[in-house]
């Protein structure tokens, strides 16, 4: 089984850049699974500019569309997982209920672990905002706060980014 090391933080704490550095540092082919959906040209710019920061020998699956176990198995060691805060967004808005998305993500986490000797997967944290105004975004938070806890709790590492400073939390 491999490691698991989840990486949580705030919209634009570093969480992304953190990943990459411990996948990078491990000098073999990774395996990302990307959730970002290019559903604009804000989107598009953004997932161009994180293209360009992999490096080049690094196979990328686009987990766009249906459930994440389907985009997990690999010949790599490393893989990279960036973000959970996207997947939960898009199973959401498909119309799929919050017990099957924590279902699936516990799914193709205990995969992940399976087919690679190490994994990082990268999530917002969601618990430290105000409750939200609307049922879509209150539902998002509550499901994506219990699929945290679900990845958390496989963790054999937890980091929380600040600033860009890595806190280890487990």
């Amino acid at each position: 089984m491999g490691k698991l090391i989840f990486i949580t933080g705030g919209i634009r704490s570093g969480k992304s850049t953190r990943a990459l550095e411990l996948a990078m540092a491990q000098g073999t082919p990774v395996l990302f699974i990307a959730t970002a959906h290019a559903s604009d040209e804000e989107m598009v710019q953004r997932i161009a500019k994180h293209r360009a920061e992999r490096p080049a020998g690094w196979r990328t699956a686009e987990a766009t569309d249906g459930a994440l176990e389907q985009y997990v198995a690999g010949e790599e060691e490393v893989a990279l997982l960036d973000c959970l805060t996207l997947y939960v967004g898009r199973r959401l808005t498909e119309g799929t209920g919050g017990e099957q998305i924590a279902a699936e993500v516990s799914a193709g986490i205990d995969l992940l672990r399976r087919e690679h000797q190490l994994c990082i997967a990268v999530s917002n944290e969601v618990g430290l905002g105000i409750i939200p105004d609307n049922r879509l975004a209150r539902e998002f938070s509550e499901v994506l706060g219990r699929v945290n806890q679900v990845v958390a709790s496989a963790a054999d590492e937890v980091l929380m980014m600040v600033s860009g400073i890595p806190m280890k939390v487990k």
